[in-house]
């Protein structure tokens, strides 16, 4: 039987989980949110009822509960879950694209690219709104480096780690150079970059990287298809008409542009696209033309789920969400590099 490019595509597009599976994973996974989130506004130094925190929410009530909600705790949970969400997705592009279960922004040094965009566009004295554009440009220097350190290896898998944690290692020391070097009034507003985190967001922050990550998640999804052909190998996707360079380059943009825009919000934080790919995997079976959007939405889950319990259940006070998810990263990737060096046992010897 001959295949088409639309037939791959199709056959992508049906080769989900059953109707009632998929939707009850999606539909819990959306009351999870909701329910984190109304955690988030409720809870606190000052506690209030989930009933009076979404009222305030509303802007009805108290003003004091109004001004506690809206303006510092509502702009750090919807942070979280936008940055989450785009943490999310880039970890699956990436995945999916390299066919590495290790490929992740912060494994390849894209999050640590992205840190050092914003920190340099800061101590340039430039302004707040253009901390996006350069952790953009941050995060795309540093895929170029890790292309240029790794690439011509065929991307194995350790040099694949190894470039990644060296380029994210040089670019977290360049990041804290800078930053011991600032003004004492920068340097706190910098420390952010050095482990991410979602406190002291404000709305204009979050509504900017919001708008700029859902058309990320919006090209993600329209060029999702074409990852469809490329499971099928260069060969047989190049057969099919695909321009399989092409498309990879631009899969790989958008992943990076995803990353990036999610450290511009919430700085490097780790595990999270590392994580995500595989608890939906194991969740839902196959990559299918639904995975994406699972993902974007595990990523909110599990990030929002995250500073949670760093804000109310650690005690450590204060503990930045990144120091976290860090902690629990480490041993994740040890156990996946682990895995992914046993030798294979020949069938028969």
């Amino acid at each position: 039987m001959t295949l088409t490019y639309k037939a791959v595509v199709r056959r992508d597009a049906r080769r989900t989980p059953g109707r009632g599976r998929l939707l009850a994973y999606g539909t819990t996974g959306l009351l999870v949110l909701l329910v984190l989130l109304t955690v988030s506004v409720s809870t606190g130094e000052m506690g209030m009822p989930a009933s009076v925190a979404l009222r305030a929410l509303a802007g009805l009530g108290d003003p004091g509960d109004v001004l506690v909600v809206q303006e510092f705790r509502a702009p750090r949970a919807v942070a979280a879950i936008v940055a989450g969400a785009g943490l999310g997705a880039a970890g699956c592009v990436l995945q999916r694209l390299f066919r590495n279960p290790l490929a992740s922004p912060d494994v390849m040094g894209v999050t640590g690219g992205a840190s050092f965009g914003a920190v340099a566009l800061l101590a340039a004295g430039a302004s707040q709104l253009l901390i996006p554009v350069g952790a953009l440009a941050g995060g795309l220097l540093a895929a170029l480096l890790l292309g240029v350190f790794a690439w011509r290896s065929g991307l194995a898998v350790t040099r694949l780690v190894l470039t990644g944690l060296a380029v994210q290692a040089g670019l977290a020391a360049a990041v804290n150079l800078m930053i011991v070097r600032f003004p004492a009034e920068l340097a706190g507003s910098a420390f952010q970059w050095t482990t991410g985190s979602v406190y002291g967001r404000t709305w204009t922050e979050v509504w900017g990287a919001a708008a700029a990550v859902l058309l990320a998640l919006a090209a993600a999804l329209v060029t999702n298809r074409r990852l469809a052909v490329l499971d099928l190998g260069d060969d047989s996707a190049g057969a099919l008409g695909l321009n399989t360079s092409a498309a990879r380059l631009q899969l790989l943009l958008i992943a990076v542009a995803l990353a990036s825009l999610a450290a511009a919000l919430a700085g490097p934080v780790t595990f999270v696209a590392l994580a995500v790919p595989h608890i939906v995997r194991f969740l839902t079976g196959p990559p299918a033309a639904t995975t994406l959007a699972l993902a974007a939405l595990t990523g909110a889950v599990l990030l929002l789920g995250a500073d949670l319990v760093v804000q109310h259940l650690l005690p450590i006070e204060g503990l930045p969400v990144g120091a976290a998810t860090a902690t629990l990263g480490a041993p994740w990737l040890l156990v996946l590099m682990l895995r992914q060096s046993k030798p294979v046992r020949g069938s028969g010897a």
